[in-house]
C-alpha cells in the first residue's frame, strides 16, 4: 500500500507542474523567443536594413529631369568631339603615311638612280636643260627657305643636324607669329657658306617653304631662324643614294668640279659653295634614299 501511495503522489506532483507551466504560457510573461516571432515582421526588417544603410552612406539629392537632359547632351557632345578628332587624326596619319609608302620616282640614268625614291610632297620647281655623263644641268625657279646656322664644324654631325632640324620643324609646325602649321616639303638643304672673318665657313640647314605662301610667310619666333628668298639660278647636280657623310660630300664635290672643267658650255661660278639636298625621312632604306650634290654654274664666255 505504501509503494502504491508513493506512485500516486508522484503522478500528482507531475500533473501539478504541467498545470503551472500552462498557466505561465497563457499569462503576460511570454518567453523571449515568442516575442521575436510576434513583433519582427518583414516590413520592419526592411525598414531596419534601410536605416543601417542610411547611417553608413550619405544621402544623394535626386537628379532633376532638366539636369539629366543637360548631362546627356554633354556626354553625347563629348563623345562626338572625341570621335571627330580621332577620325581626323587617323585620316591625317593615313594621308602622311601614304606619301612615304608610295613615293615618286624621278627620271634615272642608271640602276642606282632607278632605285631612288622621294616622298610625294611639294618640291623645288626646275627644268633639266641638259644631261651629261654623271651630272645634269638644271634651271631652278626662285623659292623661299627657312634657314638656321648649324652648330659644329661639320655639316652632317648627327647632334648638330638633329638640333637644326628640330629648330626648323618647330617653326614649320607653329612656332611662328601666325601660329600657322605649314606642310612639309622636299628637299632639306644643307650648304656651306663662304668664310668672311673666320678660316672656315659655317654650315646652314634650310627647309624649302610651301610655294602657296609666296613672300607672305609668317615670321619665326626663334631669332636663330631666318626666312629668305633664293633667286632663280642654274646648277649642276649629281644624285646618289645611301647616307650622307662629310667625307662623301667632299669626294662627290671634287668629282663634280673635275667633270665641269671639261664641260664646253658651263663652268662653276666663282662664289659657288656646295649644297646637299636630302629628300627622305630617316627610316628610309639606304639604297632607296635620294641625295643630291649641287654647284651653281654659269655659261662660259664665248
Amino acid at each position: 500500500m505504501a509503494r502504491i501511495f508513493r506512485q500516486g503522489s508522484w503522478k500528482q506532483a507531475v500533473e501539478s507542474s504541467r498545470t503551472k507551466t500552462k498557466d505561465m504560457l497563457l499569462s503576460n510573461c511570454t518567453p523571449p523567443v515568442l516575442t521575436m516571432i510576434r513583433y519582427t515582421s518583414p516590413s520592419k526588417i526592411k525598414s531596419m536594413a534601410t536605416d543601417r544603410t542610411t547611417a553608413t552612406s550619405p544621402r544623394r539629392r535626386p537628379m532633376s529631369a532638366f539636369e539629366a537632359r543637360v548631362s546627356l547632351v554633354l556626354a553625347l557632345a563629348s563623345q562626338a568631339s572625341y570621335q571627330s578628332q580621332r577620325r581626323k587624326f587617323l585620316f591625317d596619319l593615313a594621308n602622311e603615311t601614304t606619301k612615304y609608302l608610295f613615293p615618286k620616282r624621278s627620271g634615272s640614268r642608271d640602276l642606282e638612280e632607278a632605285l631612288m625614291a622621294v616622298p610625294d610632297l611639294e618640291t623645288l620647281k626646275y627644268k633639266v636643260s641638259r644631261r651629261k655623263e654623271g651630272y645634269e644641268i638644271r634651271e631652278v625657279e626662285p623659292y623661299f627657305v627657312a634657314e638656321t646656322t648649324m652648330s659644329g664644324e661639320t655639316g652632317f654631325d648627327f647632334n648638330g643636324a638633329s638640333q637644326s632640324f628640330n629648330v626648323l620643324a618647330e617653326y614649320l609646325f607653329g612656332k611662328n607669329t601666325m601660329k600657322e602649321k605649314m606642310e612639309m616639303t622636299t628637299p632639306v638643304i644643307t650648304r656651306k657658306t663662304q668664310p668672311v672673318m673666320t678660316k672656315e665657313g659655317k654650315w646652314r640647314m634650310s627647309f624649302v617653304m610651301p610655294s602657296k605662301y609666296g613672300a607672305n610667310l609668317p615670321l619665326p619666333k626663334d631669332p636663330s631662324v631666318r626666312v629668305e628668298q633664293v633667286p632663280g639660278r642654274v646648277v649642276a647636280v649629281v644624285a646618289f643614294s645611301g647616307f650622307v657623310t662629310d667625307e662623301e660630300v667632299k669626294q662627290r664635290e671634287l668629282k663634280l668640279r673635275d667633270a665641269l672643267k671639261k664641260d664646253a658650255e658651263f663652268r662653276v661660278k666663282e662664289s659657288a659653295s656646295v649644297e646637299v639636298a636630302q629628300y627622305n625621312p630617316p627610316f628610309t632604306l639606304p639604297f632607296t634614299r635620294r641625295n643630291e650634290i649641287a654647284l651653281e654654274v654659269e655659261r662660259k664666255e664665248e
